[in-house]
């Protein structure tokens, strides 16, 4: 079954240092966080900050390559995840044919924010995934929903390009 997340945005992991995606189930208290490289978080956040660039950066390029074959970006599904690493597919239309492509959810994802299409999360990756779930009543889950529910990237240490 297919669970839609949204985007919350991109931080630092104050202990590796690396960009991290944060994604929530919409409507629900569950968090989804996925390492990515730091290319990638580039890509990401100049799209969410609106940033123009002078050439087009690659995922542009294929989001630009996609609308010109009239190929439209579907969705984007985090599909699986094996020893740690998740894998994602991005379904184009093409004609009336669904086409999938294998990717990795970065990109995957780099291409969604560009074209504003639905990212879901396969709920068996869920499952196994480390997503966190801020449902429980205690205090360390109190300070974590505050957290991630006034996650605001200014005060985390956002990815900064």
């Amino acid at each position: 079954m297919l669970i839609p997340v949204v985007l919350k945005g991109i931080i630092l992991d104050p202990v590796t240092n690396m960009p991290v995606l944060i994604m929530q189930q919409e409507n629900a208290t569950c968090y989804l966080p996925v390492w990515i490289g730091v290319f990638e978080a580039n890509a990401i956040a100049l799209k969410l900050d609106n940033v123009k660039t002078p050439r087009p950066m690659t995922h542009d390029l294929f989001f630009d390559v996609l609308e010109k074959l009239n190929a439209r970006i579907r969705q984007v599904i985090i599909n699986d995840l094996q020893e740690n690493t998740f894998f994602a597919e991005i379904l184009l239309e093409l004609d009336a044919h669904e086409i999938r492509i294998d990717s990795r959810p970065s990109d995957a994802v780099a291409l969604a924010v560009r074209c504003g299409c639905p990212i879901f999360v396969d709920s068996s990756v869920l499952e196994r995934a480390q997503s966190i779930d801020i449902s429980n009543e205690n205090d360390e889950s109190d300070k974590l929903r505050k957290w991630l529910e006034d996650l605001d990237p200014e005060a985390l240490g956002r990815y900064k390009m």
